[in-house]
């Protein structure tokens, strides 16, 4: 009876250790998956490198974080997102960074997601849901406001404006769409919005066939532009450009590429309210990081929002934002 009690014992022993050190194993490593809502976009490149950037920050020998990059080529394939966010959860991935594609179509994977021990940090746009970490973003509103403080200014206050709006269930330009209609009626009274209806769809093809259609009805009448996002910004340029009249009509777009800042320099549009996507993507990955190992994290980050102009397109804060370190990450 002794020798079995203690081979018992023993084997218990053994079990214990064996299970500790797997539960260790498991627990060191953190596998964080970061789900863009595309992946073509410069934006969405600077939320990449700074995801990576709060990886290597917080990795240490023996308790790594390992970032995986995955999301839907185009921006308006929300079943793809869908499946992405799906596939991590069933993995058992430590838990998501996810720029939903729509505020209401992923809510139920991310709460599946959740109640199978993945946790989810929302960025970039928000998620009708409160089974989230937290929700790590642009004070969208805001930038739409800037924007209008913008285009109102360089108008003296009246004219004829035109808004692009971009997708619909996309929460943050949405947003940034409310805020600009909400500053403009409420600072720029005499302001005349002849058209805030239209969509420009996913990509900067949709955009500037959508802005082609708007400058043929308008192009005559108006005097101010306003687009929520990179691609629509992106669209509508080309097609002023097209016909002659980029710099001829005040524009006021959203998010920073090359072609933006050449633009600016041309005289061609006259201001972009910037986010800070590296930052939103590095502060995304160390928030789930962080409530991973038990410690507090805010319900609501905001990552900054800023307007920048010909006049301040060289100030060195303004260089920081518009050139995010991709290289050094994303080798």
């Amino acid at each position: 009876m002794r020798k079995i009690f203690f081979l018992l014992i023993a084997l218990a022993l053994v079990a214990a250790v064996s299970c500790n050190r797997s539960g260790t194993k498991n627990s060191k490593k953190l596998t964080i998956a970061v789900i863009p809502k595309g992946t073509s976009h410069e934006f969405w490149k600077s939320i990449h490198a700074g995801a990576i950037k709060a990886a290597r920050e917080l990795s240490s020998p023996g308790a790594e974080v390992e970032v995986i990059w995955k999301g839907p080529l185009r921006e308006d394939d929300r079943e793809q997102q869908i499946q992405v966010v799906e596939g991590f959860a069933s993995q058992g991935v430590s838990g998501m960074v996810l720029a939903p594609l729509d505020n209401r179509a992923l809510v139920r994977p991310v709460e599946e997601a959740k109640n199978a021990g993945v946790p989810t940090v929302i960025i970039d746009s928000a998620l009708a849901s409160q089974s989230i970490v937290s929700f790590v973003a642009t004070d969208n509103r805001k930038g739409g406001m800037l924007g209008a403080d913008r285009l109102g200014e360089l108008l003296g206050g009246k004219g004829k404006v035109i808004l692009l709006r971009y997708a619909e269930g996309s929460a943050s330009t949405e947003e940034r769409e409310a805020g600009f209609l909400q500053e403009m009626k409420q600072k720029f009274p005499n302001v005349e919005l002849i058209s805030t209806d239209q969509y420009a769809g996913a990509t900067r093809d949709t955009a500037k066939r959508a802005s082609e259609n708007l400058l043929n009805r308008f192009g005559d009448d108006v005097q101010g532009i306003f687009c929520p996002n990179e691609s629509t910004t992106a669209g509508m340029l080309s097609a002023l450009q097209d016909i002659g009249k980029a710099g001829k009509v005040l524009f006021v777009g959203f998010d920073t590429s090359q072609m933006f800042v050449d633009a600016m320099r041309a005289k061609q549009l006259h201001g972009i309210v910037v986010q800070n996507p590296f930052n939103m993507g590095y502060l995304g990955v160390r928030t789930l990081v962080e409530s991973l190992k038990g410690k507090p994290v805010e319900k609501r980050i905001d990552t900054g929002v800023t307007v920048i102009t010909p006049d301040n397109l060289d100030a060195k804060e303004m260089q920081a934002l518009l050139h995010p370190p991709l290289d050094e990450y994303l080798k």
